[in-house]
């Protein structure tokens, strides 16, 4: 008996059908079985299916002789199903790579429940993705099993069949079938979910929703929207005889209101002759099925009034809706006007030299080289009032206390960077001003570079995608300073950025951290992580790729590798910052971090902290190994796709031929170089001494001072490994220690 028995549905999916089998097909969990319904599809679903059946024994075809929809398409497959659980899977969708692996576990840890809702992404056609919004509920349901009752939150998931398992013989004993029709998933979904006495959830993305460009069957233009009046009369029938159900009655009353009026309120749903006639069937079931004693919610009481009555109140809607778009825009060019005068009289006044500014990746706080480089500003030059730029009132909040700040694109951020000398950042300045005479600006970047950055990115169409190759370099031409680490990083800026500024050879600031800290650091951020006493901690910082919209490519079977670690190791995952609000860490990794089978770290603002905690870096292509060389600890190179890397992306030296130690090709390589030890062995420790040598040639732990030094306070440049105090005069360009480009 098999553990999944996936049922398909397949209708005019012929140019779909191949990737949802192969999604399937392809799981490193093998324990299924397909049954394939082809509805008398006219294409060539039919034939597809016959060929996939023919070398898998795993995937058996029933060709229904007329077509009958998918609802009893699905039923069609039921009494062939022998699996534990059931599964239907629309054939235009697919599974995630591992879903059924994390699927069967999670059955497993809640000793197989009725129900197991899992989350799932939207796919655009024009290749973006989306989580579903509403994922933070099965996290927060994710303790044990639970009625709809004790977390009725979970009917607030969107109400398909496609986004559970189910237990199959929960579903015999109960009867459960599909209903005709065009909403069919209503009357299986509200049954099944109020019926289940034992619901998991699993807070994993396990499905990839397909959005195509024409839309789905539900976004025609047709009467068959009427049906859903007769599938909420199919729920209300199965409350109705089950007493014990009665409590659900305002709940699903609400439900069907607010689903009616949705459909309603789209201009594309329904003929314009048919929603007057659509509101009024609504307005009458709304009444026959109102609990007596109900409240009404507000947003609801327009179905106690007529048609008309609701047109009005659209309308009144709509134009309050335009009155507040053009009241804004009054009120956006009076501003407009305003700041103008206000931007020309600035312009008059010289830059104060005691205000700076200051913003570090894409505004999200007090981060990297530049928060460096202010905390030391503010014991070395107390007199220079450092302000932030932060890119919304939320990111606002998570700030230190007492740190000045003004939100990207406001009025005060406009006067602020008006009245400025010195900008220090690693971002793209707005170019709305023009570089005033007098101001200073330090580009600190974003650590040393192994892929193409800048103008270097014009032959790599692939991964300048959503860049602005000219306006980079019209915002690195106000650049006064480079910072530079090393050697490396001088040359392919001066390449990268062929622009007029000078490079400091400073160091990163960023690093000074790693250089100066002791080991009481670590263990307070190890604490604070939960990690046990004397673990060995791995942390894993993979990076974007190119050549994937999105950015993330699973390229580690993050479960299996914490396991093959054993006991006494922790997996700490850092991802990058950019897939941090994303879909990646719904593709398994908050679900492991729940687990405890890792810690999920990428919030932690500061990554310093993570270096310091750590025992030995895990990553791919990411600018922290170059970071973490200064710690004099081991590092993996993962590199199993370098050649695809390099191509989307392009890079200035073959890591893997230069590596800060050793380096894997694949999962296989890299659980046997961890499970042997030889991560930290004598020839990991060569190549890391060379490869310090090479990229921490500045880092001494004085960076910060040498900036806040040298452009701050106008002192000579302090040259790198000096002792404190020592100062050189700044040389010519062209010098060892400050070159101009």
């Amino acid at each position: 008996m098999p553990r999944f028995s996936i049922i398909v549905p397949c209708f005019e999916v012929q140019g779909f059908v191949r990737e949802c089998l192969d999604s399937v097909l392809e799981q490193s969990f093998g324990d299924f079985e397909v049954i394939a319904v082809d509805d008398c599809s006219p294409d060539g679903c039919g034939a597809i299916l016959d060929e996939y059946a023919a070398r898998d024994d795993r995937v058996r075809v029933l060709h229904l002789p007329e077509n009958v929809g998918l609802g009893r398409a699905r039923n069609a497959g039921l009494p062939h199903a022998t699996g534990d659980y059931l599964f239907f899977l629309d054939s235009d969708d697919t599974l995630t790579p591992g879903a059924l692996d994390a699927l069967a576990d999670r059955l497993a840890r809640t000793s197989d429940p009725d129900v197991l809702v899992f989350d799932y992404a939207r796919t655009y056609w024009w290749g973006g993705t989306r989580r579903n919004v509403l994922a933070h509920v099965l996290a927060e349901c994710a303790d044990g099993t639970f009625s709809a009752a004790e977390h009725p939150e979970i009917l607030d998931l969107l109400m398909v069949v496609w986004n559970k398992v189910y237990r199959r013989d929960f579903v015999e004993r109960e009867g459960f079938t599909f209903p005709p029709g065009y909403y069919e998933d209503t009357p299986w979904t509200f049954p099944v979910m109020l019926s289940a006495a034992r619901i998991a959830t699993l807070d994993r993305i396990c499905l990839y929703y397909r959005q195509r460009r024409q839309g789905n069957i539900l976004s025609t233009t047709s009467r068959k929207h009427f049906d859903i009046h007769d599938q909420y009369e199919r729920v209300f029938a199965f409350v109705a005889d089950r007493p014990r159900l009665a409590g659900w009655r305002p709940h699903l009353h609400r439900k069907m209101g607010e689903h009616c009026l949705d459909i309603l309120a789209k201009p594309d749903r329904l003929p314009p002759s048919d929603r007057a006639e659509f509101f009024r069937r609504t307005a009458e079931l709304f009444r026959a099925h109102r609990p007596e004693g109900a409240e009404v919610p507000a947003e609801l009481r327009v179905l106690e009034g007529g048609y008309v009555a609701y047109q009005a109140r659209r309308q009144v809607g709509r134009a309050a809706r335009e009155l507040a778009r053009r009241a804004r825009r009054a009120r956006g060019a009076a501003g407009a006007r305003l700041g103008r005068v206000r931007s020309t009289l600035n312009a008059r006044r010289p830059p104060d030299p005691d205000l700076a500014v200051y913003a570090a990746f894409s505004h999200r706080g007090v981060l990297g080289d530049p928060a460096a480089i202010y905390h030391k500003a503010r014991e070395l030059a107390p007199h220079v009032r450092g302000v932030w730029v932060v890119r919304d009132e939320e990111t606002a909040a998570l700030l230190p206390p007492d740190t000045e700040y003004v939100v990207l694109g406001s009025a005060r951020h406009r006067r602020v960077t008006e009245r400025a000398t010195y900008f220090v950042g690693n971002v793209i300045w707005p170019g709305t001003a023009a570089k005033r005479p007098g101001s200073v600006h330090v580009h600190t970047h974003q650590g040393t570079p192994l892929k193409y950055m800048g103008a270097d990115l014009l032959g790599k169409p692939g991964a300048r995608l959503g860049l602005d190759v000219p306006r980079m370099l019209r915002s690195a031409d106000r650049w006064d300073y480079s910072l530079v680490a090393n050697r490396h990083s001088e040359l392919v800026w001066e390449r990268a950025y062929p622009c007029h500024f000078t490079s400091l050879r400073t160091g990163s600031p960023r690093n000074d951290v790693l250089v100066n800290a002791g080991p009481g650091h670590g263990r307070a951020v190890r604490a604070r992580l939960g990690v046990p006493e004397g673990d060995t901690v791995v942390l894993y910082a993979p990076t974007p790729r190119d050549y994937r919209r999105g950015g993330y490519v699973d390229r580690v079977d993050l479960a299996r590798f914490a396991a093959g670690l054993g006991a006494e190791h922790t997996l700490v995952v850092r991802l990058h910052p950019s897939l941090a609000a994303g879909p990646a860490r719904g593709l398994g990794v908050a679900e492991l971090h729940r687990r405890g089978v890792l810690i999920d770290a990428t919030d932690e603002p500061h990554v310093e902290d993570l270096m310091l905690a750590s025992d030995v870096l895990l990553t791919d292509y990411s600018a922290l190994m170059f970071d973490y060389a200064n710690l004099d600890r081991p590092i993996v190179v993962h590199a199993d796709d370098w050649g695809a890397f390099t191509a989307s992306r392009g890079a200035y030296f073959d890591i893997t031929a230069q590596a800060p130690g050793h380096v894997t090709r694949s999962c296989r390589e890299l659980a046997e170089l961890f499970a042997s030890g030889a991560w930290r062995d004598e020839e990991a420790a060569r190549r890391r001494a060379a490869f310090r040598a090479r990229f921490c040639e500045f880092d001494d732990g004085r960076a910060a001072e040498r900036v806040v030094r040298t452009v701050l306070l106008g002192e000579p440049l302090p040259a790198p490994g000096a002792a404190p105090g020592s100062l050189v005069p700044a040389p010519a360009a062209g010098s060892d220690v400050l070159t101009s480009s």
